[in-house]
């Protein structure tokens, strides 16, 4: 009788909780091969193929490393989807689409909205050519994260623009704990998953955080001198050399405290 190959422990997983920023019992269940194949499905059918930095992407790529370490079969689905399967709905809203994918009835795992292109800028002059305006009001934070979607947005979601992005989402809601379901979640998971990814093809970046920030924050404020500086220090504090990225997190909301301060 041929003895059984030690597997890892269970915790050497990729769990949906490592790259979705959900809760509950979906959360603490590795990434199927079976779940990821019906995602993929699932967006082919609804978009005409699979969407870059979307659920299906970022399932395939963690249920294959799982079945790479051999800690789940390639045929092994979750109990959720195998029973409820999984959803994509679009609903209609002025000027935009709101995007929603689903494992099971309720548990959503990505939600995203799409929007007109808007040619790339840097941040300033996003903010000049909004301030043109007649009676536009401050640049709040939850606007300079969705500049920074532009002017940086293929860049791959590291640990120091994670830190910024909850800097930015704490002076943003006034809250001192991350908003359950919310931008600084998705870039701690974002960030978590990258460091784990070898192909930088396959990582998450900013545009996929923070194109739709505003509407993930409950609550929003003009961005200030002191937000910026508080935003710099945690892109910095979080970085290995110490540096913030010239178009990045911090740069976009200074960009905004200025501009503010001007008016």
């Amino acid at each position: 009788m041929s003895q059984e190959q030690p597997r890892r422990a269970p915790e050497d997983t990729v769990k949906y909780g490592d790259i979705f920023a959900i809760g509950g019992e979906l959360a603490e269940e590795p990434v199927m091969p079976r779940d990821a194949a019906m995602m993929q499905t699932a967006e082919s059918e609804m978009f005409g193929q699979i969407q870059k930095g979307r659920a299906a992407a970022a399932m395939q790529s963690a249920a294959a490393r799982n079945e790479r370490a051999g800690l789940v079969g390639h045929s092994d689905m979750t109990e959720v989807a195998g029973k409820d399967g999984v959803t994509i709905t679009e609903t209609d809203l002025p000027g935009q689409r709101v995007i929603t994918e689903s494992v099971g009835r309720q548990q959503v795992v990505n939600q995203y909205s799409r929007r007109s292109p808007i040619p790339t800028m840097t941040p300033s002059s996003i903010y000049q050519t909004d301030a043109s305006k007649d009676g536009v009001g401050p640049i709040t934070i939850g606007e300079a994260l969705e500049a920074a979607a532009l002017t940086a947005g293929q860049k791959p979601v590291e640990w120091s623009d994670a830190a910024a992005i909850q800097a930015a989402e704490v002076r943003a809601t006034g809250r001192t704990a991350i908003v359950p379901g919310g931008v600084a979640a998705a870039a701690q998971s974002a960030a978590n998953l990258n460091a784990r990814t070898p192909r930088a093809e396959d990582k998450t970046t900013l545009a996929d955080i923070l194109g739709d920030a505003t509407s993930k924050l409950p609550s929003d404020k003009p961005a200030s001198r002191r937000d910026a500086e508080g935003v710099a220090s945690a892109e910095m504090r979080n970085d290995p050399n110490l540096n913030t990225h010239p178009a990045g997190i911090a740069a976009s909301v200074a960009a905004a405290a200025r501009l503010n301060q001007k008016k």
